[in-house]
């Protein structure tokens, strides 16, 4: 997921911190380290993101990055080898180089050697170095597992800007459990969620409703809601949909609502399918129809979320009926599988 607004290249996020604090955010590749160009669709985010992270304001253009964004893997090892043979303290390139050789992208994958590029980054106050490493060390991939050395780091790359470092020492901060820990999370997760990181805009919109280390703010919570599903990011969009249904500190708009899980079910998201099957029932965001019901219910069935109230309320299609809706939960199927996305 590449954020919005400049967050960076995603590298991955803290899945332990994830499910331990209570944000209940989906697994997936940490948050990646460099700031990204060009906009990205569907489960990445859609952001239109900042310039290279290696060039200042008014540098010429980096080519070893740029050669990165292209995809020309082998190319911006290259260019990055190069910047360092030249420069011995070019940090930006030591962390590409990092991300590249971790990666297996244009050479062999080799954790052990992507550490000690970043950690070389880091040393020369890179922030996406210090990041990256972080990271590493908290997860344990590459390096012993080293919770403390991993929040010094990120410490260090979130003093530096780095929004998605700030996002993941708030969710370690969650991990405390104490009133001071999510007084202090929802300082740095919204420092990611300023700088748009759709994660830490999600987790901000929790917190905020919840009323967890802030006062609750139900309309706060409905617009960072809002514009992570907007960046669209999965349980973001999910949940803002369910805000927009109940007018949970916005509007009640059961017809937005019904789009946004007809946009999160037809990239095969469970969830989804299973509240717009239930919408199809009753009709309500939507026209009734029950062979829709039925089509997004076997979906979701065959994902494991299984709905006795939807099977019955399915029973009752003629077998024509019943036909349709499998030819369309194949035609979905299809498309998830092929990417071209459809509701």
């Amino acid at each position: 997921m590449v954020a919005r607004r400049g967050a960076g290249i995603r590298y991955g996020l803290c899945h332990a911190a994830l499910e331990q604090s209570g944000i209940g955010m989906k697994p997936g590749r940490l948050l990646c380290t460099f700031a990204a160009a060009g906009v990205l669709s569907a489960f990445l985010a859609s952001p239109i993101c900042a310039p290279s992270a290696f060039a200042g304001a008014g540098e010429a253009p980096d080519l070893a990055f740029g050669a990165y964004q292209r995809g020309h893997y082998r190319d911006a090892f290259a260019e990055a080898t190069k910047r360092v043979e030249q420069d011995h303290n070019d940090g930006p390139a030591m962390a590409l180089l990092g991300e590249l050789t971790g990666g297996g992208l244009g050479v062999a994958p080799d954790l052990k050697k992507a550490a000690e590029w970043f950690a070389l980054a880091a040393e020369r106050g890179d922030r996406n170095g210090a990041y990256a490493l972080g990271m590493m060390v908290l997860e344990g991939r590459g390096l012993p597992r080293d919770e403390a050395r991993a929040k010094a780091l990120l410490a260090q790359a979130a003093d530096a800007g780095q929004p998605s470092a700030a996002y993941n020492l708030g969710l370690l901060a969650l991990n405390e459990k104490t009133t001071e820990g999510e007084a202090r999370a929802v300082k740095l997760i919204r420092q990611g969620a300023d700088a748009g990181v759709a994660e830490a805009e999600y987790a901000l919109a929790t917190l905020l409703r919840d009323g967890r280390g802030t006062p609750a703010d139900p309309q706060g919570a409905a617009r960072l809601m809002g514009q992570a599903a907007r960046d669209f990011y999965e349980p973001a969009e999910i949940q803002y949909a369910i805000m927009l249904f109940n007018g949970e500190g916005v509007a009640k708009d059961e017809d937005g609502a019904a789009k946004l899980f007809a946009r999160a079910a037809s990239r095969g998201n469970p969830v989804a399918q299973n509240r717009l099957a239930r919408l199809y029932v009753v009709g309500r965001g939507v026209k009734k129809d029950l062979a829709e019901a039925a089509a997004w219910n076997m979906l979701a069935k065959q994902a494991g979320r299984d709905d006795p109230w939807l099977d019955k309320a399915t029973e009752i299609l003629s077998p024509e009926e019943r036909d349709k809706a499998a030819g369309l939960a194949r035609q979905r199927l299809s498309a998830f599988q092929l990417g071209t996305f459809s509701p």
